[in-house]
């Protein structure tokens, strides 16, 4: 059984590049059964999205202003 630790490693890894297989079954297997790590895995998805947010939008400010 993997412990939280190494769940949320692997939550913040899957960000930055693809987990393997193993990984993947290993957190999904963590995250069915952990409740703290399932609600830490969405606050991860949700900085995650909010993070691409701000990119994209100061991407199309920098655009509309003419500067880059």
């Amino acid at each position: 059984m993997m412990i939280c630790k190494r769940a949320t490693e692997l939550m913040s890894q899957r960000l930055d590049r693809p987990l393997t297989w193993k990984e993947k079954v290993s957190l999904r297997l963590h995250l069915s059964m952990c409740g703290a790590c399932k609600q830490c895995n969405r606050q991860f998805e949700l900085l995650h999205l909010a993070g691409q947010r701000l990119d994209e939008e100061r991407h199309a400010q920098g655009e509309d202003s003419g500067s880059h």
